[in-house]
């Protein structure tokens, strides 16, 4: 199970078709709307949606005790994570930015190879997966060296700080298992994200500059259904059945979603290095996924181990009294 299968594989790809299709979203919305309400608010309400949404499906609330793992994880992902990307996009443009955020899986990967309880190794085959799929986004974005060290020092800084705050949240969350269904999980995790965001987003007193436009409205719908409900929930699907590293290479695949979807929606101007870079991000995602199933078939049992929280919560039983090590706790 620590690679991409079945439902697992469909919920990667989700993540990688509807977050490759958030930047526009996030840049028109910061445009309109002051950055930390605007993402506070969205996975409030996102939160809130889901919630309703699963209780009326079943799912129970969050057992008490796992209230602080799920708080942890909602303030490293989304109020650590995701609200400086959105910052972040005042002072610098979507393909410059796309370039930092790329690093979650370089990130990841180092974080899940040397926090103590997971079955990730970071050998030479992960790394020259992660470094290839790093060159091929800057081929497809089209930045030079130069251009990243011009960029807005804002901008960079902020990302690189988001970048690992969201890997360290994904790392953490594989470590610090819950009972909670990956569903009320995630909605309790941007309750407690969107909440803290948009305190923030009130103490520097962005009220004042808080006046809904059409655009807005627009880009805080697409951002809670497409961004947060679906987009978050299947991320917490994906890493509940795959390791980190895995599923960290989705930041990879997102610029080669967007860059699609320009082209088929917008009639946007492809090249022929665009296809070459393309092919080398998907050629590092299938390597590292090679290379990944490799390190964990050397180590023989320590997956079979790693591996059983991951079939309790396919079959949805509760927890035995077995010490538990691999499982997102949403």
């Amino acid at each position: 199970m620590a690679t991409l299968k079945g439902k697992a594989l469909i919920a990667y790809l989700v993540v990688c078709v509807f977050w490759g299709s958030t930047y526009l979203a996030i840049k028109v919305g910061v445009t309109d709307l002051p950055p930390f309400l605007f993402a506070g608010l969205r996975f409030l309400v996102a939160g809130l949606l889901l919630l309703v949404i699963a209780r009326a499906l079943g799912d129970p609330l969050p057992r008490r005790t796992d209230w602080r793992t799920l708080a942890i994880v909602g303030l490293l992902l989304l109020a650590g994570g995701n609200a400086f990307v959105v910052w972040s996009e005042q002072y610098i443009g979507s393909g410059i930015a796309s370039i930092f955020v790329v690093t979650v899986a370089m990130w990841t990967a180092l974080f899940d190879a040397i926090i103590p309880g997971g079955a990730s190794e970071l050998n030479w085959r992960i790394i020259a997966g992660l470094l290839l799929g790093f060159l091929g986004t800057m081929l497809l974005v089209g930045a030079t060296p130069a251009e990243i060290l011009a960029a807005d020092k804002r901008g960079p800084i902020a990302l690189t700080l988001a970048s690992a705050s969201w890997s360290v949240g994904t790392v953490y969350a594989k470590r610090h298992p819950t009972q909670a269904s990956p569903y009320m999980g995630a909605a309790f995790q941007m309750i407690v994200g969107g909440v803290t965001v948009a305190l923030v987003g009130t103490v520097l007193g962005e009220w004042a500059s808080w006046h809904l436009s059409t655009r807005g409205i627009g880009a805080i719908a697409y951002l809670v259904v497409f961004g947060s409900i679906l987009g978050y929930s299947a991320y917490s699907y994906a890493l509940r059945h795959a390791s980190a590293t895995i599923v960290g290479t989705y930041a990879y695949v997102n610029p080669v979603i967007a860059v699609l979807l320009g082209w088929l929606l917008l009639h946007e101007p492809v090249h022929p290095r665009t296809f070459i870079a393309m092919g080398m991000i998907l050629g590092a995602v299938v390597w590292i996924q090679f290379s990944h199933k490799l390190a964990v078939g050397r180590s023989g049992g320590r997956a079979v181990a790693t591996d059983a929280d991951t079939l309790r919560a396919v079959t949805d039983r509760p927890p035995s009294r077995a010490p538990q090590t691999e499982e997102q706790p949403s």
